[in-house]
């Protein structure tokens, strides 16, 4: 044995290393808890849902973003400083009854050293077929697992809560400033419309002018009927008799009220119905317009408040933070197997170069 130590002292480096690894992992390593935890993100539904047609033809919607979303928080600076803060993050795994490849070298370390350690002991993954986030947890004592495990759900739900709301709140006070000065535009086009028909008397002066175009058709039409009648009557009538000079005279009268009917509609001096008509459809005019915008402004607040509700985000728990009962990391002999496979790998790689070289110095 030892003369096959000297002859090949790649294998007694092997041999070394692998002991020393050995003795590592099973005496050594300290035990580490893992809790686990599965989520989905749920809204509430208080309208249909609409259909989207790229979600569909994509396979992906808004609950696969809103669940990387949080995924990124719960990894991020801002989730490690708050459980820093809240359960002693640093001070847990920096504690000194850890082994020493296990534990934080220093619990006053730089944040990005900190930060490094935190993506080493909390494991955040989404099942994209599933739509669930699945959390894992380590820590060296299984309280500390699950407490940190309940914490990231509770500051997790909370943050998605405010993004989501912020904007939706942002939006609804702008739209109820724009609503107030709408309102007031819309008051101030009605009373001006009310004023308007005071002053000239007419409710709806384009109504007005459009009974006194219907008098004045009706008019021409019997005109021309009493015209045709007196062409008729001069075939066999002196244009002397009683029945001409009747006739005559109705021709005149009414000739006498069309011109003043349409004199109503059209004078060219003050109190001329198509200028007040002119005057009453812009008014109008104005005044729907005032009101659409108002309808308008209303519809998009009520729109904009549901959709702050459906922006509530609710952590549904599949799986409760489990509390562990025994230690399931580090796996003992899975690392040593894996760790001697791949020493071997490479000593044998380092024994063929060795052998490479000697036999070009020959």
């Amino acid at each position: 044995m030892v003369m096959l130590l000297k002859k090949h002292p790649i294998f007694s480096l092997y041999t070394f290393v692998v002991v020393c690894v050995s003795f590592y992992w099973l005496a050594l390593a300290s035990d580490r808890y893992v809790s686990e935890t599965n989520i989905v993100l749920e809204s509430p539904q208080v309208s249909a849902p609409a259909l989207n047609f790229q979600s569909i033809l994509s396979g992906t919607g808004s609950s696969t973003t809103d669940l990387l979303l949080l995924r990124d928080y719960l990894l991020s600076v801002d989730m490690l400083k708050m459980l820093d803060n809240s359960v002693g993050f640093a001070e847990h795994y920096s504690d000194s009854s850890i082994d020493f490849f296990s534990r934080l070298a220093d619990k006053d370390a730089p944040i990005e050293e900190l930060h490094d350690y935190y993506l080493n002991r909390i494991k955040v993954e989404l099942d994209d077929y599933a739509h669930v986030l699945r959390i894992k947890v380590e820590a060296f004592e299984p309280n500390m697992a699950q407490r940190i495990a309940e914490l990231l759900l509770s500051a997790g739900e909370q943050h998605m809560n405010n993004m989501g709301q912020r904007l939706a709140e942002e939006q609804v006070r702008f739209l109820e400033s724009q609503l107030e000065t709408l309102r007031q535009s819309f008051d101030k086009a009605r009373q001006e419309l009310i004023d308007y028909q005071n002053e000239n008397g007419l409710v709806s002066p384009t109504g007005t002018v459009e009974s006194l175009s219907a008098v004045v058709a009706s008019l021409e039409s019997q005109l021309a009927n009493m015209r045709a009648k007196k062409a008729a009557l001069l075939a066999f009538h002196s244009s002397k008799s009683s029945e001409i000079v009747k006739i005559g005279a109705e021709i005149k009268a009414i000739n006498q009220q069309i011109d003043k009917e349409k004199s109503r509609m059209a004078q060219q001096s003050g109190g001329a119905l198509n200028a007040v008509s002119s005057q009453y459809q812009t008014l109008e005019l104005q005044m729907r317009f005032a009101q659409e915008s108002y309808s308008g402004a209303l519809s998009a607040l009520q729109n904009t408040r549901i959709e702050a509700v459906r922006k509530l985000k609710q952590v549904s728990i599949l799986q409760s933070p489990t509390l562990p009962e025994y230690s399931v990391e580090p796996r003992r002999v899975y690392n040593i197997a894996v760790f001697s496979i791949l020493a071997l790998f490479v000593g044998l790689i380092a024994n063929m170069l060795i052998l490479i070289v000697k036999d070009h110095r020959d």
